[in-house]
């Protein structure tokens, strides 16, 4: 049995699917309300904040797999997200299970370094420091020299993709694409940002969460090596929608001024310093480990959103007409 806790969001929907089509049939999803994403799936409701709760949940399972996400909201992260990975640790512990965690990359320096799985914890505001302290909790307990569980880290930049993948690119670029609105881009549309799309990102931890001498360790998931400017991004979204989509750049003394009256641009302050520079995330160790694993291209990846978009302006066209 492999168990995904946390089992609503669009990571841990793709991750269903390639754990079903690449590994096993035997899944148990757990959430507070979990919804079926294969036939076969069994679903078990849990409050990941309780413990007996969580370690119900994990019970019977060979391993299991952290996908838990929170609105963006620093006091709610640092409430819960450490009573979620506690939980998570002493029930597998208990049970004998594998933790597999998905994990960002908040806690990593906000600079233009390139990010490998050495890079130190550097971060910046109260939600890079709840991601830094949830790790350091995993990473103590699957230590060979703690040798108290066996667990890997797998560590993800910001998401592009299709369904309800949340994200900064998907709100402020293909989400306003699709609303008829013009995309937005934050700061400057010149620094390098590295993508993943977001079913590679599931299909690579089920792969890891399937691979014995994975464990133990922190592994950067598999991203295009193909890094763009957001300006070069938008050009190339034009290309495949077949049309010149223009952009604005929401300067960051106009997100500071809104901060003062919304509560969303207040939480996105901390994450600025990652659009003021290059973002260089490296998956280089994945890639050499699991050369046969195939990379979704940028240019792919937008392919299957505008597919999507339109597939879905077409179904709400024939609920429309007579």
């Amino acid at each position: 049995m492999q168990t995904i806790l946390g089992a609503n969001g669009q990571i841990a929907n793709e991750l269903a699917k390639a754990l079903k089509r690449e590994h096993t049939a035997e899944i148990r999803l757990v959430s507070r309300n979990p919804r079926k994403i294969n036939d076969t799936d069994t679903l078990l409701p849990a409050d990941l904040l309780d413990a007996a709760q969580t370690c119900r949940a994990v019970e019977g399972s060979e391993t299991v797999y952290l996908t838990v996400g929170l609105p963006m909201n620093s006091e709610m992260w640092a409430a819960k997200f450490p009573v979620m990975m506690r939980n998570a640790i002493d029930a597998c512990r208990k049970h004998g299970a594998k933790l597999v965690f998905f994990d960002n990359t908040y806690m990593y320096p906000q600079d233009s370094r390139l990010l490998t799985e050495e890079s130190p914890f550097a971060p910046v505001g109260r939600k890079g420091r709840v991601r830094q302290e949830i790790a350091e909790m995993l990473l103590q307990e699957m230590t060979p020299n703690a040798g108290r569980l066996k667990a890997v880290i797998c560590r993800a930049p910001e998401f592009y993709g299709p369904g309800k993948t949340q994200s900064i690119t998907n709100s402020f670029i293909f989400d306003r694409i699709h609303r008829k609105k013009k995309p937005k881009i934050l700061l400057r549309d010149d620094t390098l940002r590295t993508l993943i799309w977001t079913p590679d990102a599931s299909r690579a931890m089920a792969l890891i969460g399937n691979t014995p001498d994975a464990y133990g360790q922190t592994w950067h998931l598999p991203c295009d090596d193909n890094r763009l400017t957001y300006r070069q991004f938008m050009s190339l979204v034009s290309d495949v929608y077949g049309e010149r989509i223009s952009y604005s750049v929401i300067p960051k003394i106009a997100l500071r001024i809104g901060s003062m009256f919304s509560e969303k641009a207040r939480e996105i302050q901390e994450l600025l310093p990652r659009y003021e520079h290059d973002n260089l995330f490296d998956s280089s160790k994945f890639k050499t480990r699991f050369p046969d694993f195939a990379v979704v291209s940028l240019e792919e990846g937008i392919r299957q959103i505008k597919a999507e978009q339109g597939s879905e302006g077409e179904f709400a066209a024939s609920l429309a007409s007579p």
